[in-house]
């Protein structure tokens, strides 16, 4: 049983930016030597890597520049940002099998000064592989970006649920008021108001630009090793009490359109139900979530799909204040990649360990268990972290 075995011992981070003005791969190491350094560990005790596909910088040449020696365990996640809590379970089984002692997660890029993720590109649907089939069938007819994907989706959920744009802009507006009292956060500082959203330009309707998650250049690191050393290490652990990955029926690459139904994340669920079996916990055992909001409205369907609401009862949820820092599910205390960066995901972690640690900037009471989610709409992940 891989529960309560593995324990995150350390992060590091990079400055959240909109231009780096260095390279991925320094970006990358940086934040490795940061969560070793945290974790009051060398690059001598690392022998494992895990990060993204789409990650640019290789396991080996991480090493190198971080001054890691032999690995004997690495390993690739898939499906984009649906990778985040992937990594982190990756380096959990390593540890616990025993293939590895200390397992490093990272992501790095520059996504904002560097590849653009939310850019159009035409040739999503011409690669001979089984992702350009399924793209062809709406990439060429000009559904060919992420927020028009989602829009999508949110069109039909909207249709369905009576939900608002308003109901999506109070997810916004509650990010961004968690950024602004986060020094690290991009929008520190800087809260918007309901109006604000509203007033912001379509990006693809029903979804406005503060609807739309940052584009961020940077880099986060995780060190996983057991939980019995962990609790020798200079920071406090983050058990993982679960960690699940998950792929619904009738799955595509994002935003799967030809299920029967069209107003929820069946990934999730997938998701969801491992979390609570492997960890013998419910929904109301968790005190803080920090669930993946690339876009707004897929905040409002990961709080049905973890069981924290009823089908439709999301948008009255968070606007009865359920998400915010005095609310019944406190989500994203950091601001999320709304409002602190989009980091794929791996910034979430981090700050799920700083909840448990009790040293977030945001810092809620009483915390030890927090639920985190990784990219929804794709083949996804998800984790539940403790107190050690």
């Amino acid at each position: 049983m891989l529960s309560g075995r593995a324990a995150i011992g350390g992060i590091g981070a990079t400055e959240f930016s909109k231009e780096s003005g260095r390279s991925e791969l320094r970006l990358a190491a940086e934040a490795v030597l940061a969560a070793l350094d945290d974790a009051g560990l060398s690059p001598a005790d690392v022998d494992g890597m895990v990060t993204y596909s789409q990650d640019t910088n290789q396991e080996i040449a991480v090493a190198r520049e971080t001054g890691v020696g032999d690995l004997t365990f690495f390993s690739r996640v898939e499906y984009g940002g649906g990778a985040a809590c992937g990594t982190v379970a990756h380096a959990a089984m390593a540890v616990a099998t025993g293939l590895a002692r200390t397992v490093v997660c990272y992501r790095a890029f520059n996504e904002r000064s560097g590849r653009r993720f939310g850019q159009p590109n035409a040739g999503l649907s011409g690669e001979p592989t089984s992702q350009g089939l399924e793209m062809s069938w709406h990439v060429p007819y000009g559904l060919i970006t992420p927020a028009a994907w989602v829009a999508m989706f949110a069109r039909r959920y909207m249709h369905v649920y009576g939900a608002t744009s308003e109901d999506f802009g109070r997810v916004a507006v509650t990010m961004r008021r968690h950024a602004a009292t986060n020094p690290a956060a991009w929008f520190h500082g800087r809260p918007i108001t309901l109006e604000e959203h509203q007033a912001s330009r379509w990006i693809a309707e029903p979804l406005h630009l503060l609807d739309c998650c940052q584009e961020s250049d940077g880099a986060v690191a995780l060190v996983v090793t057991s939980a019995e050393r962990a609790r020798d290490l200079r920071r406090p652990p983050a058990l993982i009490t679960a960690a699940a990955q998950g792929s619904g029926a009738g799955q595509m690459m994002m935003t799967s359109y030809y299920r029967d139904d069209m107003t929820g994340l069946p990934e999730m669920s997938v998701v969801a139900r491992q979390l609570w079996e492997m960890s013998g916990l419910s929904p109301s055992d968790v005190q803080a979530a920090i669930l993946y909001d690339h876009f707004t409205p897929f905040v409002l369907t990961q709080l049905e799909e973890l069981g924290f609401c009823g089908r439709g009862e999301a948008p009255g949820f968070v606007r009865d204040g359920g998400i915010a820092l005095d609310g019944a599910l406190p989500v994203n205390p950091h601001g999320g990649q709304l409002g602190e960066a989009y980091i794929h995901g791996m910034n979430g972690i981090a700050e799920a360990v700083r909840q448990l640690r009790g040293d977030a900037a945001n810092q809620l009471a009483g915390v030890t268990n927090v639920l985190v989610t990784a990219g929804t709409g794709v083949p996804t992940s998800g984790l539940i972290l403790s107190s050690g």
